[in-house]
């Protein structure tokens, strides 16, 4: 390694990308071509740093597996920066195991920290944890130990751990510090404002109250009979108050929808009842209900009774149907800090970066026409934007209403299974 290149990595390694690239922009071998698309990615131009860090790989020989497992590396973080998620994760995994041959730890670390944060990405968060659990963080630059840290802290908000949360938070902090990396200290600030932010609204008997992310792991924790919208399911806690978000009983109903619009409907109105005629018009979308409607209502009402009978009753009265709660519990809604349909579509975007139809749709778990649907609703409303043309399109989030305030990590998808 020549002394410019050796200077220019450490001044990648620093966070001073303008200081590599002046001793690099003009020469176009291997080297200089990986460091190159390294420091474009810090500076934000992806698509110039992705086609860098390409011509690197390609450029080193059969006999240079090791630097090709570096540059792969490097491709797939700036891959999931700009959220191309769609991509097999078999080359990242190989390049994993090059990295490890030849006794690259800090590189084989990285690689599999970008392969938990895709997991998280996709909402797969048993495998996220179970990586991450396998991971040795020991003896770590500060830099890759804060990156471990904030990734441990993202999961853990995910799963509304919020005493692990806090807890990684600070080691990350304290890493970065060290690290001297700003852009490392902006993304801890930046994720623990999430804690401070306002996350659901609590909606019982009447009144609408704000919570914060370990105000709704307390309330899923609590004895109350909660209707989480966020997450479309039935909790129930074991009453301990701990605020882990572990319900000692969950009934999803994300796949269910007629079935979750019932039960929430029925909390909204606890402790009254409601009427049949608005079930109906609400469960399934008509102004002028006949017979037909009405047997339907009494066969899904049915189905819900069943699926909720360890946990409430639903009861007939003359005019409809209520709500009663077992043991005398509270019935609570956990409603979305936005409302609308797209409520994890816009989550997903709130992040700022710039997203595939692709990638959305895989993260979501639809079909891109579903999805191109609710993003051509959503651009005529105005929240969302594209970008780019054909297979470069990719969307962005404008500024939501009154939503600089909030988080939305209880709408991205797959959140908590609470089971």
């Amino acid at each position: 390694m020549d002394s410019l290149i050796a200077a220019s990595a450490r001044a990648l390694a620093q966070g001073d990308a303008l200081g590599a690239l002046k001793r690099v922009a003009l020469r176009d071998d291997p080297p200089a071509l990986a460091l190159r698309g390294i420091a474009m990615a810090q500076l934000g131009e992806h698509p110039r740093a992705r086609e860098l860090l390409r011509r690197a790989a390609r450029g080193f020989g059969a006999h240079e597996e090791l630097a090709r497992a570096r540059c792969i590396v490097a491709e797939a973080e700036v891959a999931l920066a700009v959220r191309d998620i769609g991509s097999s994760p078999r080359a990242l995994a190989a390049a994993t195991v090059a990295l490890d041959a030849h006794g690259d730890r800090a590189n084989a670390v990285q690689a599999r920290l970008i392969a938990v944060r895709r997991l998280v990405l996709l909402g797969r968060l048993e495998q996220a944890e179970a990586a991450l659990a396998r991971l040795d963080a020991r003896g770590l630059s500060p830099a890759l130990a804060a990156v471990a840290a904030l990734t441990a802290a993202e999961l853990a908000l995910r799963s509304l751990h919020i005493d692990a949360a806090h807890a990684a938070l600070t080691r990350a902090h304290d890493a970065a510090m060290q690290a001297g990396v700003p852009a490392l200290l902006a993304e801890v600030k930046e994720t623990r404002s999430a804690l401070a932010r306002p996350a659901a609204r609590r909606v019982s008997a009447g009144r609408e109250q704000t919570l914060r992310l370990d105000q709704v792991a307390a309330l899923l924790a609590s004895e109350a009979l909660v209707i989480d919208a966020c997450r479309r399911g039935v909790a129930v806690g074991d009453g301990d108050g701990s605020g882990s978000g572990s319900g000692s009983a969950w009934k999803p109903l994300a796949r269910r929808p007629v079935l979750f619009t019932l039960v929430r409907a029925l909390a909204e109105a606890w402790p009254g009842d409601v009427d049949r005629e608005a079930l109906i018009a609400r469960a399934f979308n008509t102004r002028r209900p006949d017979e037909s409607h009405r047997a339907r209502l009494r066969v899904e009402i049915g189905r819900l009774r069943a699926l909720v009978a360890t946990l409430a009753q639903i009861e007939a009265t003359p005019r409809g149907f209520v709500l009663k709660p077992l043991d005398e519990r509270e019935v609570v809604v956990l409603a979305p800090p936005i409302a609308g349909d797209q409520a994890a579509l816009l989550a997903l975007l709130a992040d700022g970066e710039a997203w595939s139809t692709s990638s959305l749709a895989l993260a979501l778990g639809v079909s891109q026409r579903t999805l191109q649907r609710a993003l051509a609703g959503l651009e005529a409303a105005g929240h969302v934007r594209a970008i780019g043309q054909a297979r470069t399109r990719r969307w962005l989030s404008t500024p939501l209403a009154g939503g600089a305030g909030i988080t939305t990590i209880l709408l991205l998808p797959a959140a908590l299974a609470m089971d």
